[in-house]
């Protein structure tokens, strides 16, 4: 190696790692809301709201009882 070449890190970056790692997740999220067939937005929308209201719902019950 002569003094114009660079050194190369042993090993990967952390930020390298981190993005994709990140990048893994977003690939997980998207075909868990795709998924084998395709829904539409309208249904997507109202799955989500039902989620919503239901956590709500636990998360209140959670926090009186």
């Amino acid at each position: 190696m002569t003094t114009a070449e660079p050194a190369r890190p042993s090993a990967p970056r952390n930020r390298e790692v981190q993005a994709s790692v990140l990048a893994a997740l977003q690939l997980v999220e998207d075909a868990r809301h795709r998924g084998p067939e395709r829904k539409r937005h309208s249904e997507r929308v109202r799955q989500m709201a039902e989620r919503t209201v239901v956590s709500r719902k636990l998360a209140r019950d959670f926090r009186a009882g």
